[in-house]
């Protein structure tokens, strides 16, 4: 059997296969058990499409429109107005702004994603997201977000797993959104979902867990591996990351005895995922300087989505 056949040959293909035989082979000077071994991911970006918005954002503009459209007095506030109108460049600029290091309105959005939700259980948020996942498709590649998955990192993930090791999704993006399409789309399961987490609260007359009036947490920079060490009790062998926002889990990682640290870069013009740098700028910086494995888009991946007979990794 052909290993990550949509991998090209070269350095990074070779890097990940010798990484794995030698943590794999026992009585091997770089042997990890396996209940050490585990791997992170970040998701968006990493391990799907985030252009030209991120999957849960195409999700959050649907709920937004629906609500203003029930409350007319909210179609004059953002980022309702933006999601009325299809124009995202408000709601990419509090993105990007966050990144830069200026959260001056991320309240704002940050109210509208409480919104959605607040008072909700949770088994009716997640019927909401399946409907849809049911439906939705990417707005310039045309195809179901399932299918939408980079087949290499669905090829890797796989692979790891076939050798024993744990992988985990560990992403800014909500934690209880990737939940929903995780173990689909990645053969991870939802309990080995780390990410952005809304407040939660007990419903006694219900006996149910529903949304509260805020976010607890969001996953993003050193928060990964504090959650990583949180939920898991143990460091990743592998992180894979593609943005700023992932340096302090895949340092994490490098700095395990024997791990390894990947960093997607998106530098591919041609094909349907566009190419860019935009907040990635340090993080490539870092791999460069500490030595850590980047990915290319470009060179390393023959393909980048799965064709319809692929299926997920086992």
């Amino acid at each position: 059997m052909n290993p990550l056949p949509s991998w090209r040959d070269g350095r990074t293909r070779t890097t990940l296969l010798r990484f794995v035989d030698e943590v794999t082979t026992p009585g091997g000077p770089a042997f990890v058990p396996p209940e050490a071994r585990i791997a992170a991911f970040d998701n968006d970006g990493t391990l799907w499409p985030e252009l030209p918005m991120p999957v849960q954002l195409h999700h959050l503009t649907e709920q937004w429109r629906r609500m203003a459209a029930e409350r007319p007095e909210l179609a004059a506030e953002e980022p309702y107005a933006s999601a009325l109108t299809g124009d995202p460049t408000w709601i990419a600029s509090v993105v990007a702004a966050h990144y830069a290091g200026d959260d001056t309105r991320l309240p704002t959005l940050a109210e509208a994603v409480i919104a959605t939700q607040r008072g909700m259980d949770t088994a009716t948020l997640a019927a909401r997201i399946g409907e849809f996942f049911a439906t939705a498709r990417h707005p310039q590649l045309d195809r179901p977000y399932q299918a939408c998955a980079y087949q290499p990192m669905r090829e890797l993930l796989g692979l790891l797993r076939g050798h024993g090791f744990t992988t985990v999704i560990v992403s800014g993006g909500g934690r209880d959104f990737m939940r929903v399409i995780s173990e689909e789309v990645y053969g991870v399961p939802p309990e080995r979902v780390i990410g952005s987490t809304p407040a939660l609260r007990w419903d006694p007359d219900r006996a149910d867990v529903v949304y509260g009036d805020g976010i607890e947490l969001l996953d993003d920079g050193p928060e990964k591996p504090l959650r990583i060490w949180s939920r898991l009790g143990r460091r990743p062998l592998l992180a894979c990351g593609n943005s700023n926002g992932d340096i302090d889990m895949l340092a994490y990682a490098a700095a395990t005895p024997g791990g390894l640290a990947l960093l997607v870069h998106h530098d591919d013009p041609d094909r349907a995922d566009p190419a860019y740098d935009t907040g990635a700028e340090q993080a490539l910086s870092e791999a460069a300087r500490r030595g850590w494995t980047t990915v290319s888009v470009r060179d390393d991946w023959s393909r980048v989505f799965p064709s319809p007979d692929d299926t997920p990794a086992p």
